[in-house]
């Protein structure tokens, strides 16, 4: 019995002048077309709370809004890339409305990422290495791998050093049987480790950002006492942005190799199943009741954004959906300070950080380590009980809509800007 696989193969363009500001352009019609469809939904449910949105409404739009004085400049644009883009703002409007996101919000200029899309239409030639994008024309590209599958989209984006494009393939696959039939593992992650297995293996952290935070500092010093939008700000301003493509690329790479190790030597992982927003929530309060220990709370916030725990879990789900393997996510509560031997829960059993000693066995090891054990022990027991669901082959909302989110309470229409 065979199987569907989904795969993005990521490649850097070589665009001429011409075609890098086709591509632009390209970019700036999909954030208007976005920004004003949001801007039309924001009306409607103001003026009606149960208005219910789909993409055929603003669909419908389009060729209106390319025949508008102000707005003739759409028609310049694909117009796939015009309705991939209000295919997006349903998604993110649907996305909001089960509870997996917050409302959408309106794309900003040099804030926003830049970055259209093709359903159809775009050709590649692997031989010659290069790909026809639609109003664009051909395109080099370098080809660090084959492609393997049928190219179902092309979303082409902008980064800090250059233009690139993900291929999205699909293929059909037999059924996948995972080589580590059998084993199972529990993971837990932190900031002293990135990643500790029930098994005693652990990775020290990369700290792709902290290492470059005082190069950073130093620049965006200087970017503050230049003329905004200079020549010299520009050039201060790409160098900022490549510093911060370095340190992501860097966190990427160290990620994707421990989902690589840990997914190949375990068919069945178990993972916290982390709150990471919540956790680096900031502690800054308000004016009238300002927080406590900012600072270090600050501190606390950037070492675990700067570990890439989300993207991690994604790694490993999307790594072992491909071998055959499952993922769990366990609860986490008190799995650092419960003794994987007793079972006895307390503070007090982890005196320090790295530290695990128990006060009633007197049981001692590595902290994250013992945590790592008790992830295994719990997911075992919740797994066995038919609690837990395989999150390697179906992703779980795991938010809770509130009212808090209702646009119509507070969000007031914005002038849809490109």
């Amino acid at each position: 019995m065979g199987t569907t696989l989904h795969k993005f193969f990521l490649f850097k363009l070589e665009p001429n002048g011409a075609q890098a500001r086709a591509c632009a352009c390209s970019c700036g019609c999909s954030r208007y077309t976005y920004n004003r469809g949001l801007a039309w939904l924001i009306e409607q449910l103001k003026q009606n709370p149960e208005f219910r949105f789909s993409y055929y409404d603003l669909a419908n739009q389009l060729p209106q809004w390319k025949q508008e004085e102000d707005t003739k400049w759409l028609a310049e644009c694909h117009s796939q890339v015009l309705q991939q883009s209000l295919k997006d703002l349903e998604r993110a409007y649907i996305n909001y409305k089960e509870g997996r996101a917050n409302f959408p919000k309106f794309h900003k200029k040099f804030k926003s990422k830049d970055s259209f899309r093709y359903p159809q239409g775009f050709k590649i030639d692997e031989g010659k290495r290069q790909i026809y994008l639609p109003k664009i024309g051909w395109m080099k590209y370098h080809r660090s791998r084959f492609i393997a599958g049928k190219a179902k989209s092309i979303t082409v984006s902008r980064k800090a050093d250059g233009w690139y494009v993900s291929i999205l393939t699909e293929q059909e696959v037999d059924e996948p049987r995972h080589p580590a039939s059998g084993i199972e593992v529990g993971l837990d992650v932190g900031v002293v480790n990135t990643v500790t297995l029930s098994d005693g293996t652990a990775w020290p952290p990369i700290n792709a950002l902290r290492n470059n935070l005082e190069k950073l500092k130093k620049w965006q010093r200087k970017l503050k006492h230049k003329t905004r939008f200079s020549r010299n700000w520009k050039k201060l301003q790409a160098k900022i942005a490549r510093l911060h493509k370095r340190s992501a690329d860097t966190r990427h790479d160290h990620l994707w190799k421990i989902a690589s190790d840990v997914c190949k030597n375990h068919a069945v992982v178990y993972r916290e199943d982390l709150r990471i927003v919540n956790m680096s929530a900031s502690a800054s309060g308000t004016r009238e009741e300002p927080g406590v220990h900012v600072a270090q709370k600050r501190g606390l916030n950037r070492s675990i954004l700067d570990q890439g725990w989300g993207m991690l879990f994604r790694m490993i789900e999307a790594k072992q959906q491909e071998l055959g393997g499952e993922v769990y996510a366990v609860p986490p509560q008190y799995t650092s300070q419960t003794c994987p031997k007793c079972g006895c829960k307390d503070a007090r059993n982890r005196p320090r950080q790295a530290v695990f000693k128990c006060v009633n066995c007197g049981f001692e090891g590595n902290a994250d380590c013992v945590a790592a054990m008790n992830i295994l022990g719990r997911g075992q027991r919740l797994r066995a009980c038919g609690e837990l669901e395989n999150t390697a082959s179906a992703q779980v909302s795991r938010h809770k809509p509130s009212s808090s989110r209702n646009p119509s309470k507070r969000l007031t229409a914005r002038s849809a800007t490109q």
